[in-house]
């Protein structure tokens, strides 16, 4: 029973060991500009996905209109090497769907983003603070 006790104990103090680690290096400039630099990074992808994100849906919008404006029944979708002939209605609803898929992806992107910036503001105020 004593070495389970001093076994806890040597589990408490390694926790609290870790815990005071933490709280130094949450107040040491450099790692705090390590972590800021990182969401920085992690930042900068999320946008560059956004932005890849919505230039789709812009091509997908602007198929769609073509579509609207033909008088043709059917239409040509390229699939991997070959162009493969489908009715114009069957393409329409493909579109919407890859529309809808990509609508959900930039929304979750967003919130990221949003996760990121709010980080990235705190660590801000946190360097202010201890370089002042």
């Amino acid at each position: 029973m004593a070495a389970d006790d001093k076994e806890e104990g040597e589990v408490e103090d390694g926790i609290e060991d870790g815990y005071n680690k933490m709280k130094l290096a949450e107040n040491d400039p450099n790692v705090l500009i390590a972590q800021f630099q990182l969401l920085q990074q992690q930042l900068q992808n999320v946008l560059i996905q956004k932005e890849s994100l919505n230039m789709n849906l812009m091509e997908i919008d602007r198929a769609t209109e073509e579509l609207e404006k033909s008088k043709e029944g059917s239409a040509y979708k390229i699939t991997g090497a070959i162009m493969v002939k489908k009715s114009a209605e069957e393409l329409k609803k493909d579109l919407a769907e890859s529309k809808e898929t990509l609508e959900v992806r930039v929304k979750s992107l967003e919130k990221t983003e949003k996760v990121l910036t709010d980080k990235l503001k705190e660590l801000q105020e946190k360097l202010r603070k201890i370089i002042k």
